[in-house]
């Protein structure tokens, strides 16, 4: 399935428009996902049964999509991060529905984007250090059918990195 139509599927289900209420939820929720319904009703004075309401309703319309347990890298011996960008031979349905079935099972790409530009893709790749990156690169995906041209950019130290949208 191509990027434009897994997004197209995930994105069926309409949502109701968020108010203030909803993006303080997002906010506390974003802060820590493990915030209980009674903490967050008292955070933005309403009782629990609405909030629990309204978590379950952006939940349903995939408002929240997911809770994750952000890791550090470096800590579970994935300390090299690589951003590589990818350009394919081909740009065709067949051929771009192969590649990201491809990159989906690579336990090594963490984040993958379908870009515009010079560049089909951007992937977000960890590994434990050089030698596993190299193989990594040259038995896996420099081996995916229909790469073109691809581009590795290692990561020298992390700026900013955060995961929320609602401030």
């Amino acid at each position: 399935m191509a990027a434009k139509e897994v997004e197209k599927e995930q994105n069926a289900m309409p949502f109701p428009a968020l108010d203030a209420k909803d993006m303080a939820i997002l906010k506390l929720l974003q802060q820590n996902a493990r915030i209980t319904v009674r903490e967050i009703a008292e955070q933005v004075h309403l009782s629990t049964t609405p909030v629990h309401e309204r978590i379950r309703r952006m939940e349903e319309t995939g408002v929240i999509k997911q809770y994750a347990t952000l890791v550090d890298h470096a800590k579970v011996k994935k300390g090299l991060m690589v951003i590589c960008y990818v350009s394919l031979k081909q740009h065709n349905r067949r051929a771009g529905a192969r590649f990201i079935k491809d990159i989906q099972e690579m336990q090594e790409v963490i984040e993958c984007y379908n870009i515009s530009g010079e560049f089909d893709f951007m992937l977000k790749v960890v590994a434990e250090n050089m030698d596993a990156y190299y193989d990594f690169h040259v038995n896996k995906l420099s081996q995916v059918d229909n790469m073109g041209h691809l581009q590795s950019v290692f990561v020298m130290g992390i700026i900013k990195q955060t995961h929320q949208l609602v401030h």
